[in-house]
């Protein structure tokens, strides 16, 4: 399951430089999440450091996106061969 930013976000800057696949960018109001990129940080850490660095706690799992863990594993896999 991707992650996504609520509407909470206050812009802190903070998730952006935390994301080891580039999944966080900037939209139109607050920061956003690219659901084809963002593997809860599977393959990387063994929790999303986006979600844990947040401090005002906006970054929920995306119910639109679920994933188990074999799927952001190759998800994971995929995006560090390209």
């Amino acid at each position: 399951m991707a992650l996504k930013i609520t509407d909470e976000c206050i812009n802190c800057d903070v998730c952006e430089p935390a994301c080891p696949n580039q999944a966080i960018s900037m939209g139109p109001e607050f920061y956003v999440i690219d659901p084809a990129r963002c593997t809860e940080c599977v393959g990387h850490f063994d929790e999303p450091q986006c979600a844990m660095l947040c401090p005002v706690a906006c970054i929920p799992k995306d119910p639109a996106h679920v994933e188990d863990r074999e799927t952001l594993m190759q998800k994971y896999l995929r995006l560090s061969a390209a």
